[in-house]
């Protein structure tokens, strides 16, 4: 399978599932290019990007993962990139 490029989006408003959502990223280290979390205060919750360069199933697999917490929502945008 040929790997695709993504972002994952993520809203956390269950700060008590972060330990999980570490773990679950790092089951998926190997494909993540890098991430940025904002912690937004004022409303209590968290912000965070995931971009990611893998197979399609193991990216589609983490964000289900990710949105199956409680409190925790995921969202995935591929890039179209032209096949080399």
């Amino acid at each position: 399978m040929e790997n695709r490029v993504a972002m994952i989006s993520i809203v956390v408003e269950n700060g008590h599932e972060a330990g999980d959502l570490n773990g679950i990223l790092h089951e998926y280290s190997e494909y993540i290019i890098g991430r940025m979390g904002l912690p937004y205060r004022n409303r209590q919750i968290f912000l965070i990007s995931i971009a990611i360069d893998g197979p399609a199933d193991a990216i589609s697999a983490l964000a289900g993962k990710i949105g199956a917490l409680p409190g925790v929502s995921a969202k995935t945008v591929y890039a179209r990139l032209e096949e080399k």
